[in-house]
């Protein structure tokens, strides 16, 4: 048996993985699975969107971000799974990602400033805070590449950048406090716009979008677990960096669906499913009375705060014909004349609505 065990000859390093790094290769293979994915479904609208002829900054964004994200990590995939990529190789390349990843988020975080301060109609009241928050994570995120290293692995084991320090973290939290505000925001702008109209919670998400900002959120916060929660067992251990290529590919392919949600133009971020302008809207008001008018049925048409105008229904009036190139002209009667009043009478400056008051008479003893 001795010699039988003896005789089976080791695997190479490439394939002699520890549980952690293996598991990072195996959740990479799903990373690269989903960008090429998405990559391929959205080439239709990426290519309507293409040829649409205004190129606002929503537009330049998704396009560089739909190529520069695939690239990136395709690069990263092949020195992460070429078993002949040697160690020096590897000394010069490492800072590829985290250079890349922080170009990637910076443009994701910038569509969410745009898009955030647009749904807001441009309230600098919002714009500030997302601006200040989006520079801070530029700042931080190019300070910490400064402190990445080579994971100390065998050779043929993949090519991957770790942090060399705890604190190296916030590189991910900068970026996370951006998308937390995001979501709040988009969140809160369509609670607000329920009482405008009032539809399910299940609509209003899908409406939104709102099922974008919280994935990103989410995948953003599970990555920071990875990162200040779980513990390495030593300085070959990537267990850190686990999600952090997971979290840059969904946190793109959700930002690039919230461009490709936006309702119209791309310009200036787009526009809001609900203006805030109907939450004044005056709505119509329609009274009916019975009360007796000895000149038979009189249509009377009052607009709020304004003149009421009469029109005579009955037989035994002055009857009038309508003119329909001048329909936007109405009647007034008083006594027992009738003149035509200008429509700019009627679109007055003040509360929109109609009243309308019919008045008839009836003799309920005639058979």
């Amino acid at each position: 048996m001795s010699n039988a065990t003896d005789s089976v000859p080791a695997l190479p390093p490439s394939l002699d993985l520890p549980p952690h790094l293996s598991a990072q290769k195996y959740f990479f293979v799903c990373t690269l699975t989903v960008a090429a994915w998405d990559t391929l479904v959205l080439s239709p609208r990426s290519y309507r969107l293409f040829r649409s002829k205004e190129w606002p900054l929503l537009k330049i964004a998704y396009h560089f971000l739909r190529l520069f994200m695939p690239i990136e990590f395709t690069i990263v995939g092949v020195a992460f799974f070429d078993t002949s990529f040697t160690l020096d190789s590897c000394n010069k390349f490492f800072l590829f990602e985290p250079i890349c990843t922080a170009i990637l988020l910076a443009v994701c975080s910038l569509v969410h400033v745009v898009r955030i301060h647009a749904i807001y109609e441009k309230s600098r009241a919002v714009l500030t805070p997302m601006a200040v928050l989006l520079g801070v994570q530029v700042v931080v995120t190019a300070i910490c590449c400064g402190f990445f290293r080579t994971t100390p692995v065998e050779e043929g084991q993949g090519c991957i950048a770790s942090p060399k320090h705890n604190w190296v973290g916030i590189y991910w939290v900068s970026a996370t406090l951006l998308y937390t505000a995001s979501f709040l925001l988009a969140l809160n702008r369509s609670l607000r716009s329920l009482q405008v109209k009032h539809i399910s919670y299940w609509k209003l998400m899908l409406r939104d979008g709102l099922n974008l900002y919280g994935a990103i959120w989410i995948v953003n916060m599970v990555n920071m677990l990875f990162w200040f929660i779980i513990t390495p067992t030593g300085p070959e251990d990537p267990i850190r960096t686990i999600v952090t290529s997971m979290a840059a590919v969904l946190t793109t392919s959700m930002t690039l669906r919230i461009i490709l949600s936006v309702r119209g133009s791309l310009a200036k971020g787009g526009s809001f499913a609900v203006s805030s302008a109907n939450t004044h809207s005056h709505p119509s008001t329609h009274v009916i009375s019975a009360q007796r008018s000895a000149g038979g049925p009189v249509l009377s048409l009052q607009q709020p705060q304004q003149g009421t105008y009469n029109v005579p229904l009955g037989p035994d009036g002055k009857t009038h014909e309508w003119d329909d190139k001048a329909s936007d002209a109405i009647v007034e009667g008083k006594g027992d004349d009738v003149y035509a009043v200008d429509s700019s009478i009627a679109t007055d400056d003040g509360p929109k609505g109609v009243k309308i008051t019919i008045d008839t008479e009836t003799d309920y003893g005639r058979k």
